[in-house]
């Protein structure tokens, strides 16, 4: 692994064989007890309540910043609909709350990072309390449009150190829409498939076959990546899960939809996003 940055926050580092002892018991009993019901300290002003108890996400007040990592997920404007498949709230809202409660809670049992757990925040790309988030999170970009201030929002955010993962999308149409808008932002840059051999997949947890995690079965997942001067030994920029939603499993870990080996695959990449990109 390589070593932290000063300043940045370093991975604990642990016996594999006791990392993924640990992860298995952690996903198979106190999740169960941590996750099956309601999501402790969920805002009122961040979402209103749907059939079934879930939570859509709306744009409001978000928890006052405290430096500690939040988990910050990006609204945005619908643009594209291919037949959109709606579950009670925009696409950028899929898996809200429970995901990323979830997913912080595992993070702070497991490593060294110390996440806000009982609250997220929801930001546009334009505001400016995106800079005191290192990492930004966003869900299906396949329907994602944007303006010219959110271009230069954006590009702005990337340049200044930003981190930007893209989750939940599937097909060449969604996949070119994400490719389309972050030509907006960096024409320059050109996406790079990475493999189990890149350090981000080597961060926290090895996974040296990211790909055997797979949400959809008419399509099979890859991982995709923006450089900084399109050099993958230089910083990444931006992430992103092609044909696959990592949140989904988060969401259900508790509810037992999902296989457990398959869910600990999900936080294990989730994890090593985080450590990789506090880290470097």
């Amino acid at each position: 692994m390589t070593r932290a940055e000063p300043g940045r926050c370093p991975a604990p580092v642990m016996p594999v064989a006791w990392r993924t002892r640990v992860f298995g018991a952690i996903v198979g009993t106190a999740a169960a007890m941590l996750f099956a019901g309601a999501v402790p300290g969920e805002s009122a002003a961040q979402g209103r309540r749907q059939r079934g108890g879930d939570v859509v996400a709306e744009p409001g007040e978000n928890p006052r910043y405290d430096g500690r990592f939040t988990f910050a997920r990006i609204r945005y404007e619908m643009g594209m609909d291919f037949g959109f498949r709606s579950r009670g709230g925009p696409p950028w809202s899929h898996d809200y709350p429970r995901g990323e409660r979830n997913f912080t809670k595992i993070l702070e049992e497991l490593t060294a990072v110390r996440p806000r757990t009982a609250e997220s925040v929801i930001l546009a790309l334009t505001d400016k309390d995106l800079f005191k988030y290192p990492v930004a999170y966003m869900a299906e970009p396949g329907f994602w449009r944007m303006q010219e201030p959110d271009v230069v929002a954006l590009r702005a955010y990337l340049g200044k150190g930003g981190f930007i993962i893209f989750d939940d999308f599937r097909g060449p149409r969604e996949w070119g829409n994400l490719e389309f808008q972050m030509q907006l932002v960096l024409p320059e840059l050109r996406w790079v498939r990475l493999d189990g051999t890149h350090p981000i997949f080597d961060a926290f947890y090895r996974i040296p076959q990211p790909d055997a995690l797979q949400s959809y079965g008419e399509y099979m997942p890859s991982f995709w990546a923006l450089f900084e001067d399109n050099d993958p030994k230089r910083r990444m920029i931006a992430l992103a899960n092609r044909d696959n939603d990592l949140s989904e499993y988060w969401e259900f870990s508790g509810q037992g939809l999902f296989p457990v080996d398959l869910t600990n695959e999900a936080y294990k990449l989730g994890i090593n996003y985080i450590v990789y990109a506090l880290s470097r």
